[in-house]
């Protein structure tokens, strides 16, 4: 998820909204607020009520330039951002293995595949062989023709995929599987049982063919049976050169090159701390560590989880405040600094969780965190105080139209199979527009009109989960 969990499917404020009581109903009478502004949207209409076999939701964004790639359950979409008042696709590539989710670099982009694929299934039109699980290599030098070259089978599949950095002409993915449930039993090479690793992936820039997986890392915790490994993982490079892995109800935080600790690699990193919070990742707790970013200084730890596996309503206005939260911490140290709650509650027919999110790259020393939040829609939080973190903006859409039901398995009365799943898969920032990749909808495109997020430095390029370089001092260092 980057999305919906493997066994489910997956500085006052300007606004007065910081100060509504985390109880009031959502009355969704706004989207989006007069700061956020509407341009675009490019349509990919898509359901999890499709059969599997042509399942095509919207799942997780990477950007090249004036690309963005648009990962789904049914390969990934290329779309021309150079007007973001009029984005374009200019491809569809198929690759029918679920979750979807993606990574870019130069002419290279690679796609991950989540479970065991059944027979008849195919990928740039080639076979998958029945039971592949792992992630798929593309080279994308003509993005309107992306080219299939090479597939890495992983023994517990690639539910995310973040870039780890570059080392001797490799590119470093980390892959992800998020559930070893059913997939390791003692009798495979590397396997572990407890599902505690995260694969270390080398795909070669000159040949990406040759791409193979170059070791297991293994991870610390967790310290309760939840059977995971990373869900995700974040980096940040530049200065700081650290890596967190949000995995079951322990973050591992490591050192991944040059800084004041010194001794870790993309291929081989250190571990510096665990990190814990009280409620969060528990076997009992019906969710697990999902996400996690920097700020650009390094300085500040950003983490989320997923209670409910993305598919339950775990926004309402009776439920804790843990289970619809962005955490803070100091990175350095893992000592909690702050949390911000979503401060709109959401209806039991909405499934929501604080999901995929990135941090501003600003010059002026503030924080501020774009989020995707399933049925809650995408949000813009100012947190340069941690401890009195403020929203800055929101588009929170009506639930979405019946046939729905409720998502809240605590609810009362007869429960359904399932609800109507949708929302905010990913939001991000990314050169002055947030682009919020919706489940059943498509791309849409807004503009943050804020003083607070002024100033910030321009991308290249953008893998989420990797922070490519660091700021310090309003200093850019990559």
């Amino acid at each position: 998820m980057r999305g919906l969990a493997r066994v489910a499917i997956g500085s006052a404020c300007a606004l007065v909204l910081a100060a509504l009581p985390a109880t009031a109903a959502a009355d969704h009478a706004s989207r989006p607020t007069k700061n956020l502004k509407t341009l675009a949207h490019s349509v990919h209409l898509a359901s999890f009520d499709d059969p599997a076999a042509i399942r095509h939701v919207n799942s997780d964004l990477a950007f090249w330039g004036k690309l963005a790639f648009n990962g789904n359950y049914d390969g990934f979409r290329v779309i021309d951002l150079s007007n973001p008042r009029f984005p374009r696709e200019i491809a569809h590539e198929r690759c029918n293995g679920d979750q979807g989710d993606i990574v870019v670099w130069r002419n290279i982009l690679v796609r991950s595949w989540n479970s065991p694929a059944p027979a008849g299934r195919f990928c740039d039109g080639q076979p998958v062989p029945a039971g592949f699980e792992g992630v798929h290599v593309f080279d994308i030098s003509n993005p309107a023709n992306p080219v299939l070259r090479a597939a890495v089978p992983l023994e517990c599949g690639s539910h995310t995929a973040t870039v780890a950095g570059v080392s001797a002409g490799r590119l470093i993915v980390w892959s992800n599987n998020s559930s070893s449930t059913g997939c390791v039993d003692g009798s495979r090479p590397r396997d572990d049982p407890a599902g505690d690793f995260m694969d270390v992936i080398s795909v070669p820039l000159d040949a990406p063919h040759n791409a193979t997986l170059l070791r297991r890392q293994p991870l610390e915790g967790p310290i309760s049976n939840v059977r995971t490994g990373c869900h995700d993982a974040g980096v940040i490079r530049g200065s700081v050169n650290k890596a967190a892995c949000a995995s079951a109800d322990t973050l591992n935080v490591w050192d991944i090159g040059r800084n004041k600790t010194a001794g870790g690699h993309p291929v081989l990193p250190q571990l510096l701390f665990t990190l814990r919070e009280p409620g969060v990742g528990q076997a009992e707790t019906n969710g697990r560590w999902h996400s996690a970013a920097f700020t650009w200084d390094g300085e500040v730890l950003v983490a989320g989880w997923e209670p409910g596996g993305g598919g339950d309503a775990e926004c309402e206005g009776t439920d804790p405040a843990v289970d619809k939260s962005l955490f803070f911490y100091d990175a350095d140290t893992g000592r909690k600094l702050g949390q911000w709650v979503l401060p709109r509650a959401q209806g039991a027919n909405e499934n929501c969780t604080v999901h995929n999110y990135n941090i501003l790259p600003l010059r002026n020393g503030r924080y501020v965190a774009v989020s995707g939040n399933y049925q809650a829609g995408t949000w813009a939080t100012d947190f340069t105080d941690p401890r009195r973190a403020r929203t800055i903006a929101y588009s929170d859409p009506k639930a979405l139209e019946p046939p729905f039901s409720s998502c809240d398995p605590d609810g009362a009365g007869p429960q359904p199979a399932q609800c109507a799943l949708g929302g905010a898969w990913s939001s991000y920032w990314y050169n002055g527009y947030i682009y919020e990749s919706d489940i059943t909808r498509g791309l849409n495109v807004f503009r943050l009109d804020d003083r607070r997020t002024r100033r910030a430095v321009q991308f290249r390029y953008l893998n989420p989960q990797t922070q490519d370089f660091s700021i310090e001092r309003g200093r850019t260092s990559r």
